[in-house]
């Protein structure tokens, strides 16, 4: 039975951390008190900003294009980092469980996620163009990069099937 299988899977436990974060932390609530309570110019400050990147939100003054698009890349980071962590090879060619390749598969997984899920949700926004396009993949890939250490150490340890 899948549910009672000892082992957990890399790529579910990766996706079920991505998930995480971005609903606790791409949420409105979050994202409001992480504005108004946080000071960009320390680091803490930032990173705690830096946590709300793939906002989702319901309602707002913007138009309905930009909603969607803004909704589609939090659920895109989700969606593409199972992707991404299925496909990345170097933690399944691995000898061992939890070694530091599947870690940095992890961790780069959600680098490849952010930035490509960034890429997508501006060319689906209003008033796409290529050049915000590509500045919102690097944001994307920021994101990813000093986030995504989250993702490496919830992949840590996971089944990647038979050895």
């Amino acid at each position: 039975m899948a549910l009672t299988n000892r082992y957990k899977t890399a790529t579910g436990a990766g996706t079920l951390a991505a998930l995480v974060l971005v609903l606790v932390f791409g949420g409105p609530w979050y994202a409001d008190w992480a504005r108004d309570e946080t000071d960009s110019d320390t680091a803490g400050g930032w990173f705690l900003r830096l946590l709300g990147w793939p906002a989702w939100r319901f309602d707002s003054d913007d138009t309905i294009q930009n909603i969607i698009a803004a909704d589609l890349k939090a659920i895109l980071v989700v969606v593409l980092t199972c992707v991404f962590l299925y496909l990345l090879p170097g933690s399944q060619l691995a000898r061992a469980r939890g070694t530091l390749s599947q870690f940095l598969a992890g961790w780069s997984a959600y680098v490849f996620a952010g930035a490509f899920a960034a890429m997508l949700a501006t060319l689906i926004g209003s008033n796409p163009s290529s050049l915000g396009a590509f500045q919102a993949a690097g944001s994307g890939a920021g994101y990813g990069f000093f986030v995504g250490w989250i993702i490496g150490l919830a992949t840590l340890g996971g089944w990647r099937g038979r050895s």
